[in-house]
């Protein structure tokens, strides 16, 4: 067997910057693409809507919106190629190991890609512009599905240890909600650039600046890691669809997709919506977003020590179904909400603590199932357990994008406070479904195979 170098928190580290990366990218797409594509601008937020002249705005069918659709496609798209780019990932065997090379390979033109979705569609056609929009989408996730299903595969590869998965996953979500927060610097950015290149054009450089710095911190993950010096791994046999039906037949792992299915659809709902929300419903100037996004991230990794000490003590499950609970006391409180700054800031402290919780332990309980495969059957399978994860999440969130997009075609207060009431009923079905899944018996059989004590 190779002698392998030892997994240590520094090489985790620099693993979770990639992360960083992709966050940052996919963060100026779900929280500034609707935002910019669609509303109409006012004396306060002048860049609301500033492209959406050139894009359909009106519904097509069943109050579907155009840009809801080329959405929600993108996103059906997304999750129909992760199990195809899992079991690729998973049945290669490229000298610098399973993942890695997917990663040094993608992180540059998913970069490209993010910038030309902002500025691309701007033509004087606008069925031009809804074509180039639906292409460049579809694209983007499918260049996000190539370097973050092989990225997140080794969660669980280099999480050899119940502490070196729940560390990972502390890392990860931190440089996660780092990168998410950065994102809403971006009108920001904008603001800085634009007298000296116009309103339009300043959003175009904020993009491609945010783009250059998500690139080099994920070729900074590709190109440290030597995989084959930390992983000994060996390619799967099994064919895509048949790995992902063999994933799903998994019980436990069912459990934990019925609830995170669920979150991520509510999730998704609030995060498109909190632009919004914020300036719309409380009256904030859209430049307060990133000061609210700081404050309810600061908190957030002030507690990530504590969450990281109790799951290690009490278990993931039970921290889980609290952030489940929590989340769904701040989407009461977003439908609720009346005008005023405060009301952003009661909602980032009260958010900072699920998004601390629920940031860190759903990837760590996806790494146990997928270690607990490993050992019972002798074939590492990890790639296609986060795909599948991703599979039916993104499946969650193209609903939401659909459905947010159309319950706010009128654009009215009413319709985007009717977004925050079903992101609450819907995560309040996804903490009653979580506990199901347990927790104690997988670490137990883990422990008892490794013959090591893993709860």
């Amino acid at each position: 067997m190779k002698n392998l170098k030892p997994i240590t928190n520094k090489l985790l580290w620099i693993f979770a910057i990639g992360q960083f990366g992709w966050s940052l990218l996919s963060g100026v797409v779900s929280n500034w693409m609707v935002y910019y594509y669609t509303g109409s601008p006012s004396a306060q937020n002048p860049n609301t809507g500033i492209f959406a002249s050139g894009i359909t705005q009106e519904p097509i069918f069943f109050k579907l919106t155009l840009f809801g659709l080329v959405l929600a496609v993108g996103r059906i798209f997304d999750a129909i190629t992760d199990p195809l780019i899992a079991g690729w990932s998973d049945r290669s065997n490229y000298k610098g190991g399973r993942r890695i090379p997917f990663m040094r390979a993608m992180a540059v033109p998913f970069s490209l890609v993010m910038v030309g979705l902002f500025l691309v569609p701007q033509t004087s056609s606008v069925a031009l512009n809804d074509v180039a929009l639906f292409i460049l989408l579809i694209v983007f996730y499918l260049f996000m599905t190539m370097f973050c299903t092989p990225y997140n595969a080794l969660i669980a590869e280099l999480g050899d240890t119940q502490q070196h998965r729940i560390n990972v996953s502390t890392y990860i979500s931190f440089t996660f909600i780092v990168g998410q927060s950065i994102s809403f610097l971006l009108p920001n950015l904008a603001g800085m650039l634009e007298g000296s290149v116009g309103q339009a054009h300043s959003i175009h450089l904020a993009v491609a600046i945010m783009a250059a710095i998500a690139c080099a911190a994920m070729l900074l993950s590709a190109f440290y890691i030597n995989e084959r010096d930390y992983i000994d791994s060996k390619p799967s046999e099994t064919k895509p669809f048949s790995s992902l039906i063999k994933t799903f037949s998994n019980g436990q792992f069912r459990r934990f997709v019925y609830s995170d299915v669920i979150y991520f659809f509510a999730l998704t709902l609030f995060q498109t919506g909190l632009a919004f929300y914020e300036t719309q419903l409380m009256g904030i100037e859209d430049t307060w977003t990133f000061v609210l996004t700081a404050t309810m991230t600061a908190i957030s990794v002030c507690l990530y020590p504590v969450v990281n000490i109790l799951a290690k003590r009490i278990g993931k499950k039970m921290l889980i179904i609290i952030g489940f609970f929590t989340y769904c006391i701040v989407f009461a409180i977003t439908a609720a909400c009346g005008q005023g700054l405060y009301w952003g800031f009661i909602v980032a402290v009260t958010a900072s603590v699920p998004m601390a919780i629920l940031g860190i332990l759903p990837q760590a309980c996806v790494a146990d199932v997928a270690e607990l495969t490993r050992l019972e059957t002798g074939e590492d399978r990890s790639g296609m357990f986060f795909a599948a994860r991703t599979f039916a999440f993104k499946m969650g969130q193209a609903l939401a994008m659909v459905i947010f997009t159309s319950v706010t075609v009128s654009q009215t207060q009413a319709s985007y406070r009717a977004t925050a009431v079903i992101a609450f009923v819907t995560c309040l079905i996804g903490a009653l479904l979580f506990f199901a899944f347990n927790e104690k018996m997988i670490l137990t059989k883990i422990g008892e195979l490794k013959g090591t004590e893993e709860v």
